[in-house]
C-alpha cells in the first residue's frame, strides 16, 4: 500500500500525486507554502490585534494606571442608573457642613437687632428675646504689611580713625523680608503650587507687597536651608517605625544648576511621610532610602526595586493584586477562569477584613479563615504556573501565566497583614501621599533644578506630617525661617 503525502493539511494518495502532471504539482505546491505562510501571518495579526485591544482597555482597575487616565467614558459607563437611564443618587448623602458660630464674648462687635412691629398684623411689638437666632459674618480688614527700618550708623573711633559700621539685630535677615512673609511665599509656592509670578502677583493683591521673581527664588532657596534639620529627622524618624509604606512616582528634574548634567530621568519616593526626588529607581536607590538595617514590614506594590526585602518584612499590595485578577477576568479561555476565580477569593478576604478592622471579627478567626483560602489561592496560581508557554510567547494566556509564577515567588509576602497587627493589606497610604508631587509634576512639569526638587520634596516632607497631626503649616514655616535666622533650635515634624 502507498503512503499517502499531506499537502496543506490534505492527505493526497501516492498514485494520484503520481499521475498528476508535473506543472500542476508545482502550482499546488506554491500555493500551499503561500497558504501555510498567509495562516503564520494571519495568526501574528490575530495576537497582535488581542495585544492592543488588550492595551486599550487597560483602566486604573486592570493595571497600575491613574484613575485620571481613565477618559471620560468609562467613569461615565461605571455609574449607576434608575431605569428611566438616569443616574443615580448616593443612598448615603453627604454630611452638611455647618460652619461653626465663635462664641459671643470673643466677637469683636454684637449687634442686637429687634422687630419693632409684627410681620403679620403690623401692631408695635416690645420685649426681649433670651435666644435670639445667631447670624456671624467674618471680614478681613485691609492688611497694611508692618515696615521696620533698621538704621544702620557708622561711626569713627577717635583712636585710630576706623569707621565702623552697626550690625542687623539677630534675627533679622538682610533680604528685607521677615520670616513670616518668607513662609507664606513658602506656603504659596509650595504646597499651593502658585508660579513665581502667580506668587508675585498675590503678594502685591493680597499685602501690597512688591516682590521680584528672584526675590522669591532666594526666599525658597533660604527656606529649602531651614527646613534641612527637620526633614532629615523626619527620615530618620520614618526608618525607626515598625510600618512603612514605600511608593514612587516620575518627576522630571531639570538641570539649570548642574545637578543633572546627563538628563537622567528623575523620582519622587515617598516613604510616608517623607519625599526625596532621586535620579534613579534602582534597587540601590531603595536599600539607601528605606535603610538595608530595616527591621521592620515595608508596603509596597511588586516593583522589582523592593525585591531585596525579605519576605518576612514585605507587605504586597492588594489593591495592585485585584489589578492583576481583573486584567486575568478580562481575557479569554483559562486566563478568564484563574482571574474569576482569584478574584472570588479576594473579595471574599477583603470582606473578613473589613470586619476584623471594624471589631465585629477576631483576628484569631481571621487568621483561620484565611488558611483555607490561601491554599486556594496557592494551588490556583500553581495550577496556572505550571502551564507550558515559550519563552518569547506573548499571549493573554502567556501573560496570565507568568503573572502567577511571579505572584507565587512572593506568596508569604501576600499575607504578612494577616498575621500582624498594624498591617493594612494595600499601600493606599503611600498613593495619596504621592497625589500632591502628581498634581505638582502635571501643573509644572516636575522641577528645573536639583534645588527646586528639594524644595519640592522639603515642602511635601512639612505638609504631609503637620496635617497628619493637624498642625499648622505657616505657623511652621514661620517658626523654622525664624530659627535658622537666629541660629537657634529649628521646630520638630515629628509628633
Amino acid at each position: 500500500m502507498s503512503e499517502d503525502i499531506e499537502i496543506a493539511g490534505i492527505k493526497v494518495p501516492q498514485a494520484d500525486w503520481a499521475a498528476t502532471p508535473p506543472s500542476i504539482r508545482t502550482l499546488v505546491l506554491l500555493m500551499s507554502q503561500r497558504l501555510k505562510e498567509q495562516d503564520e501571518r494571519i495568526r501574528q495579526q490575530d495576537e497582535r490585534i488581542r495585544q492592543l485591544e488588550e492595551r486599550l482597555n487597560q483602566t486604573s482597575k486592570n493595571s497600575s494606571k491613574p484613575p485620571s487616565s481613565n477618559g471620560f467614558s468609562q467613569s461615565q459607563g461605571s455609574q449607576k442608573t434608575d431605569q428611566k437611564g438616569k443616574p443615580q443618587r448616593s443612598r448615603q448623602p453627604s454630611p452638611r457642613q455647618v460652619r461653626k458660630l465663635k462664641p459671643r464674648d470673643t466677637c469683636d462687635q454684637v449687634c442686637e437687632l429687634m422687630p419693632s412691629v409684627c410681620s403679620a398684623c403690623g401692631s408695635s411689638v416690645s420685649g426681649y428675646d433670651p435666644h435670639p437666632h445667631r447670624h456671624q459674618e467674618i471680614e478681613l480688614p485691609p492688611i497694611e504689611p508692618r515696615v521696620i527700618e533698621y538704621r544702620l550708623h557708622q561711626l569713627s573711633c577717635p583712636v585710630c580713625g576706623h569707621q565702623t559700621r552697626a550690625n542687623l539685630p539677630t534675627g533679622v535677615s538682610p533680604s528685607g523680608y521677615g520670616e513670616r512673609l518668607s513662609a507664606i511665599v513658602s506656603l504659596l509656592s509650595g504646597p499651593y503650587r502658585q508660579s513665581y509670578r502667580q506668587v508675585c502677583g498675590l503678594m502685591d493683591d493680597l499685602f501690597g507687597v512688591g516682590l521680584s521673581r528672584g526675590a522669591v527664588g532666594r526666599l525658597r532657596a533660604e527656606m529649602v536651608a531651614a527646613l534641612s534639620a527637620p526633614v532629615a529627622a523626619a527620615k530618620d524618624y520614618v526608618q525607626t517605625q515598625p510600618v512603612m509604606h514605600s511608593d514612587e512616582t516620575g518627576f522630571p528634574q531639570g538641570n539649570r544648576d548642574g545637578g543633572n548634567p546627563h538628563r537622567t530621568k528623575g523620582w519622587m519616593w515617598v516613604l510616608v511621610s517623607f519625599f526625596e526626588v532621586v535620579l534613579s529607581r534602582s534597587q540601590q536607590t531603595a536599600k539607601a532610602l528605606i535603610g538595608e538595617a530595616y527591621e521592620g514590614i515595608v508596603t509596597s506594590d511588586r516593583y522589582s526595586a523592593y525585591g531585596w526585602i525579605d519576605l518576612a518584612q514585605w507587605q504586597v499590595c492588594w489593591a495592585h493584586l485585584k489589578q492583576d485578577f481583573t486584567a486575568m477576568a478580562e481575557r479569554t479561555g483559562g486566563s478568564q477562569e484563574t482571574g474569576e476565580a482569584l478574584l472570588r477569593r479576594q473579595r471574599r478576604l477583603f470582606r473578613w477584613w473589613h470586619r476584623v478592622r471594624d471589631g465585629t471579627l477576631a483576628r484569631e478567626q481571621f487568621i483561620a479563615r484565611v488558611a483555607h483560602l490561601r491554599q486556594g489561592i496557592k494551588t490556583t496560581l500553581a495550577e496556572t504556573a505550571a502551564l507550558p508557554i515559550e519563552a518569547d510567547e506573548k499571549s493573554p494566556l502567556a501573560k496570565t501565566i507568568r503573572t502567577c509564577r511571579r505572584l507565587l515567588k512572593v506568596e508569604p509576602a501576600l499575607w504578612t497583614f494577616v498575621y500582624t497587627v498594624g498591617v493594612e493589606p494595600t499601600n493606599n497610604a503611600a498613593e495619596q501621599a504621592l497625589r500632591p508631587a502628581v498634581i505638582w509634576r502635571k501643573t509644572s512639569f516636575g522641577a528645573q533644578s536639583q534645588s527646586g526638587s528639594r524644595f519640592v520634596t522639603h515642602l511635601l516632607t512639612v505638609s504631609a506630617s503637620l496635617k497628619a497631626q493637624d498642625r499648622n503649616i505657616l505657623d511652621f514655616l514661620t517658626q523654622a525661617c525664624l530659627a535658622s535666622r537666629a541660629g537657634t533650635e529649628p521646630p520638630s515634624l515629628l509628633p
